[in-house]
């Protein structure tokens, strides 16, 4: 089995204080398509220029996680594709190992990495585990198992990757996690951290509307309600309190994670999105 059966999808999004390591890392045979939130021509030219083995598709806005994921996996020829972040760094031998392990598993559907900085699973010489979900910093994909059906685009942030795996579980398909494979992964910092606080917004009110979403989608809308309600009572109060104490910063954070469960409750797009600018 060789590199060209494998291609790689990296969405970002002001990522590029990330970028480079993850696509120094790769080995150059292997074929990349970055999915750029957004439309930066400059960020396109300077990635093509740069990295031979990459193409940059641009979607001319911030459309999330799900949908440009989608866009990049459509793109794909190859019999297996892996989706990273872009705070990953690929170590020694991932790609073969990925690879050895397809080979070995034909009808898998997913197979996720261990985190580089994960202590659960200590031993190289462990077989293929089978779970019910992996982390969406690294998915490796078996393309045939999916008839270009992949993420829920109707999820912004979060969730995304919990959401495709129960489909995956609903289709019986199989789900591993190889210990063999590690991949380091910064976690949370794909996006400059200079524009923190409206990061912070933002997750807040992903989440929150996602939440929601996700167990109205697989447990329906009462049982989602039930689940969702006391998050939406905490927040009422933590709007009064920072209130009340003059913190600003906070009061918006937690008033944005209010609005994202009230959309999500009365059925709206996950409209939201930061600024960035």
């Amino acid at each position: 089995m060789e590199s060209k059966d494998l291609s790689i999808i990296i969405t970002t999004f002001k990522s590029e204080s990330k970028i480079h390591g993850c696509l120094n890392s790769i080995p150059k045979e292997i074929k990349i398509f970055v999915v750029e939130n957004s439309n930066n021509e400059q960020f396109k030219r300077e990635i093509e220029s740069k990295y031979s083995n990459v193409n940059c598709l641009l979607t001319g806005r911030n459309t999330g996680y799900a949908f440009a994921n989608n866009l990049g996996l459509s793109k794909v020829k190859s019999k297996y594709a892996l989706v990273l972040n872009p705070d990953t760094i690929i170590q020694k031998n991932t790609i073969d190992n990925f690879l050895i392990s397809a080979k070995k598993n034909p009808n898998f559907w997913l197979m996720g990495p261990i985190d580089y900085q994960g202590k659960k699973y200590e031993t190289q010489d462990m077989d293929l585990i089978e779970v019910d979900d992996i982390k969406g910093f690294a998915i490796f994909f078996n393309m045939e198992k999916f008839k270009n059906d992949f993420f829920d685009e109707n999820y912004f942030l979060y969730f995304e990757e919990i959401d495709l795996c129960r489909k995956v579980k609903n289709n019986n398909g199989k789900i591993y996690l190889d210990p063999k494979i590690k991949i380091h992964h910064d976690g949370a910092s794909s996006v400059n951290q200079s524009f923190k606080e409206e990061l912070e917004k933002n997750r807040n009110w992903h989440w929150m509307w996602s939440t929601f979403y996700f167990h109205k989608k697989h447990k329906g809308f009462n049982l989602a309600l039930a689940i969702i309600f006391p998050k939406m009572m905490s927040s009422l109060f933590k709007i009064f309190f920072y209130f009340i104490t003059f913190n600003k910063i906070k009061k918006e954070i937690y008033f944005c994670r209010l609005n994202g469960i009230i959309n999500s409750i009365k059925g709206k797009k996950s409209w939201y999105r930061p600024t960035l600018d």
